[in-house]
């Protein structure tokens, strides 16, 4: 990951809840964990006049208390929540 999330700070532990709007509903994860890792990271997508001509996402990669380390997309349908 290239850049640092200013909003998040590694060792933080947070609840992200997130939401996929569907044609009959809406459906709801949630994962809570600490954070190792905050920032923006390219995808192998193409993005025109985005920086290195690549789709970049805000990614949170967090650390389950099992141990699970997850990667998480941030989007507009994500909420972060400082625990």
């Amino acid at each position: 990951m290239t850049t640092q999330l200013p909003m998040y700070t590694p060792g933080q532990r947070v609840r992200v809840t997130q939401q996929v709007p569907r044609a009959t509903g809406t459906l709801t994860t949630t994962i809570e964990g600490v954070i190792v890792r905050a920032g923006q990271s390219k995808t192998g997508s193409w993005f025109a006049h985005s920086r290195d001509k690549k789709l970049w996402l805000d990614r949170l990669e967090l650390r389950k208390d099992d141990g699970e380390m997850v990667v998480v997309n941030l989007d507009h349908y994500s909420s972060v929540e400082a625990l």
